[in-house]
C-alpha cells in the first residue's frame, strides 16, 4: 500500500511539470511567435515613400529598399543613409488623404458661416 502511494506522487509531480510546460508556451513562446511574424510582415510591406523610425530614433522616408543585400535607404532631410532592415524600429502610419481633405472642408464650411440675425 505505501507503494501505491509514492506511484500517486510521482504521478502528480509529472503532471503539474507537464501543466507549467504547457503554461509557459501559451504565456511567452506563443506571443513571441506572433510578434516575430507580425514584424516579419512589416518588414516585408517596407516600400519607397514609407516614414520609418529606426531603433536608434531616426526619422526618415525610405528611398530604396534592397531585399538582395537585407538594407533600407533613407533619406533623412536630404541625407541619405544605408541601413540593415533589421535597424528599422517601426513604421509610421501614413495619414490618410481624405482625412487631410475632411479637415480643410469642415474648416472652410466654419469660416464661411455667418451669424443668423434673429428679426
Amino acid at each position: 500500500m505505501v507503494l501505491g502511494a509514492g506511484m500517486a506522487g510521482s504521478y502528480s509531480t509529472i503532471l503539474m511539470f507537464v501543466v507549467f510546460i504547457a503554461l509557459m508556451y501559451f504565456m511567452m513562446i506563443r506571443p513571441q511567435k506572433k510578434q516575430q511574424e507580425k514584424r516579419q510582415e512589416m518588414m516585408n510591406g517596407l516600400k519607397k515613400g514609407d516614414e520609418v523610425v529606426t531603433i536608434g530614433g531616426l526619422h526618415g522616408v525610405i528611398d530604396e529598399v534592397n531585399q538582395a543585400d537585407k538594407t533600407v535607404t533613407l533619406d533623412c532631410d536630404g541625407v541619405y543613409l544605408v541601413f540593415n532592415l533589421a535597424a528599422v524600429g517601426r513604421v509610421v502610419p501614413a495619414k490618410s488623404t481624405a482625412a487631410k481633405e475632411e479637415t480643410v472642408v469642415a474648416t472652410d464650411t466654419e469660416k464661411t458661416d455667418e451669424p443668423k440675425e434673429d428679426k
